[in-house]
């Protein structure tokens, strides 16, 4: 009964958008022009690049701004505060995204202008990228399929680098972070530099975090984790040609939570003297991601070609019994290629046309298995349109065929049959068909249809053992059908110097659609089995929210997103897809107490404007509080106890932030913001912690989540001109 005047009230916006919009649009002091703006940025999500304000499919964007405000442990952790978004987390160090209820390998991850790939397959698999190099963010809502081939069944996560600097400047900036919770101390170093038509850059990072606490569990043995990454970016921008080449490295050393009790105190066995301790600790893993991209863009008579390709190494160990021997390793080679022309517009038509795919292979170099060792090949052929009628109406579409071929090899292990010999081959012809009409300055109406496609990973199809992270055995299948879906969104915004609003509607239907669930037999003691199945599912729901601004300086922020995600034709307790995102509310009241920009500040009262000959002022400084409420998860699929009901909770925040100036120059941003000021104690349903030992004293099941954690966060940018 909640949601129907929950739906009417909320015709939205997500209140992160809302705070992205007004930071991005710095250049003026009303509200309502500065959402004006925002529909000229520039989106690369859909076909090529596309004003917002054009795009048939819901996208979110996320300023640099944004992201240097936003107190998280990983970029995925920033991100999931997002109407829609949510993250599949395993402790602090490791999130996986889930748009709209769908994660996995049904989301793509886009780095550096390639696919993420690493072992994305895995629940206790993160994104190996430093949060550090990401300028902004964009998410797409939707299948995406089109653009990016199988796996982009729910949508795109675009992890945008910082921009170039502009000719003739060079750009140092300084960062620091601390984290009381888990005592999370990171830096950050970037050089980057325009001169002659040369672009170059170079960044290092490194951060630690010790064991994370909360009111029921104390601290969280296996929750420390460690991670450098480094990025440097040589390229030449001419008129004619952009061309970049980009090689990272990412490391991460995350501990293992297994979530093992003292039958008799029901405290959490710790395997080192302490659990605040930085150093490793048994179990944990090691994860080393190396990426080498080279993009290039060619202008050419009418449009222009695009040229990307991508090489990834990702490693990825798990020591259990030593710190000098590994159990388990996988190590994956992935090369990915992408060649596109995009035409200019002509008499309102935009065309493009593409070839995009991979090659993977993956070996195991350990004592243990869970995959067998596989290699995989796949290319698709794309085409898109995008035409506009007048000033109001944009039209896109398009068509995609795919094929991919999949063999994974045999293994005999102490004379039985570990895994077989087996080839697989999937074809997908997938496509979209959009429209969005802009009615007048204050409304737009969009609509698109589109169909996804998937195919199952080498995970569903053959897995066989241990999965350590997740604490349970798994078994594949190797009759597994590829997923096709077909996806109607609908969407209204509305702007007004008052109001800003948006609600966002979809409906899905899956066939084949692949989940695991739990079986009763027992392969290995100490962990539950689970297998993958597959069936049709349906899911519906919606975000919406609203930002009122009753004078600049005030934005009072809320969200609501809701999933509802089910399987067709089954009796009760098998109604649920597994594992589906609890309803959330997301409430901000936000004080820009000063906010001055170049352009506006000639249009000022001067007693409103900070004293030139003034050493030290403040800009941008602004105060917030904020709830997170998600609401109880009863749609689980309960069928052998694969899930289990989670109980509604809510979070209060509070959040400030300045820029320094010194002599009217901004000479540093300083960032505090408290999480979970209450230290409420709290399990997300998504969270795979939930499933571990029975705290016999107590009667509690599973790992609660961070408790109280206040965050302070310096950048110190130092520009310069040659």
């Amino acid at each position: 009964m909640w949601l129907l005047p929950l739906l009417c009230m909320c015709t939205a916006v997500a209140a992160q958008d809302s705070v992205g919009v007004h930071r991005h649009a710095e250049d003026s002091s009303d509200v309502f022009f500065r959402h004006m703006k925002l529909n000229e940025v520039t989106v690369t999500g859909i076909t090529g690049n596309t004003k917002l304000k054009h795009s048939t499919t819901p996208v979110n964007i996320i300023t640099p701004k944004v992201l240097r405000a936003t107190a998280s442990t990983n970029i995925i952790d920033a991100i999931s505060h997002q109407p829609g978004v949510s993250q599949l987390s395993t402790g602090a160090s490791i999130s996986k995204p889930i748009i709209r209820g769908l994660g996995y390998n049904r989301v793509v991850v886009m780095s550096e202008g390639v696919r993420q790939e690493g072992q994305q397959w895995g629940d206790e698999h993160g994104v190996e990228v430093d949060g550090n190099g990401v300028g902004s963010v964009e998410i797409l809502k939707g299948p995406a399929s089109l653009m990016y081939g199988s796996d982009a069944m729910a949508g795109v996560v675009i992890l945008h680098p910082l921009p170039a600097p502009v000719e003739d400047e060079l750009r140092i900036n300084v960062g620091s972070e601390y984290q009381t919770n888990n005592g999370l101390f990171g830096y950050n170093l970037s050089l980057a530099g325009n001169k002659k038509d040369i672009v170059w850059d170079a960044g290092y990072s490194d951060k630690m975090a010790h064991a994370y606490k909360n009111k029921y569990d104390g601290y969280v043995p296996g929750s420390q984790f460690r991670e450098r990454a480094g990025r440097m970016m040589l390229g030449i921008n001419r008129p004619k040609i952009h061309s970049r080449l980009t090689a990272t490295l990412y490391h991460l050393t995350p501990g293992i939570i297994e979530g093992e009790r003292d039958d008799v105190t029901g405290e959490l066995v710790c395997s080192s003297a302490s659990p605040k301790t930085y150093s490793k600790a048994l179990p944990f893993q090691q994860v080393n991601h190396y990426k080498v991209v080279w993009d290039n863009s060619f202008n050419i008579r009418r449009g222009y070609l695009k040229a990307i390709v991508g090489y990834q190494q990702n490693r990825r160990q798990e020591f259990e019994e030593s710190a000098d021997e590994y159990e388990l390793y996988f190590k994956l080679h992935t090369v990915t290629y992408d060649f596109r022309y995009v035409t200019q517009e002509f008499n309102g038509w935009k065309l493009s046309a593409g070839l995009g795919g991979m090659y993977q292979r993956s070996d195991n170099l350990g004592e243990e298995y869970l995959i067998p060792d596989y290699h995989l090949f796949d290319g698709g052929l794309y085409a898109t349109a995008t035409k506009t009628l007048g000033d109001r109406w944009t039209l896109n579409g398009g068509v995609r065929y795919d094929h991919r071929h999949i063999h994974g090899k045999g293994l005999v292990e102490d004379g039985q049959q570990r895994f077989t010999d087996f080839t697989r081959y999937f074809n997908g012809v997938t496509g979209s068909l959009g429209a969005v009409c802009n009615i007048n300055e204050h409304f737009d109406v969009r609509l698109n249809l589109a169909r996804g496609f998937r195919t199952p990973n080498m995970s569903e199809l053959a897995s066989n053992g241990v999965h350590e992270g997740s604490i349970r055995y798994e078994l594949g299948s190797q009759n597994l059908k590829a997923e096709y879906s077909l996806q109607g969104d609908l969407g209204l915004d509305f702007t007004s110097r008052y109001v800003s609003a948006q609600v966002a509607l979809f409906a899905n239907r899956i066939n084949n659609y692949i989940f695991t669930h739990r079986l009763p037999q027992v392969i290995e003691d100490g962990y539950l089995t689970y297998a993958y199945t597959q069936g049709n599912a349906r899911l519906m729901g919606f975000e919406a929210g609203a930002d009122f601004h009753p004078i600049h300086s005030v934005h009072f922020a809320n969200t609501f997103s809701y999933v509802n995600a089910q399987l067709l034709n089954q009796p009760a307790d098998t109604k649920y897809l597994p594992f589906t995102p609890a309803p959330r509310w997301t409430s901000e009241l936000k004080w820009e107490i000063l906010h001055h920009s170049h352009n506006t500040i000639a249009h000022c009262h001067k007693e409103s404007v900070p004293h030139r000959s003034a050493h030290l002022s403040f800009n941008n400084l602004y105060v917030a509080a904020g709830l997170n409420y998600c609401l109880r998860q009863s749609h689980i699929y309960s069928a052998d106890e694969t899930e289990t009901v989670t109980p509604s909770y809510v979070l209060l925040n509070f959040s400030a932030g300045t820029d320094v100036q010194w002599k009217g120059k901004r000479v540093a941003e300083f960032y505090v913001t408290a999480e979970n000021v209450l230290n409420t104690a709290y399990q997300n349903h998504l969270s795979r912690l939930k499933y571990t030992d029975v705290n016999n004293l107590t009667g509690r099941r599973g790992v609660y989540n961070m408790g109280r954690n206040i965050s302070f966060k310096l950048v110190i940018p130092l520009d310069a001109r040659f």
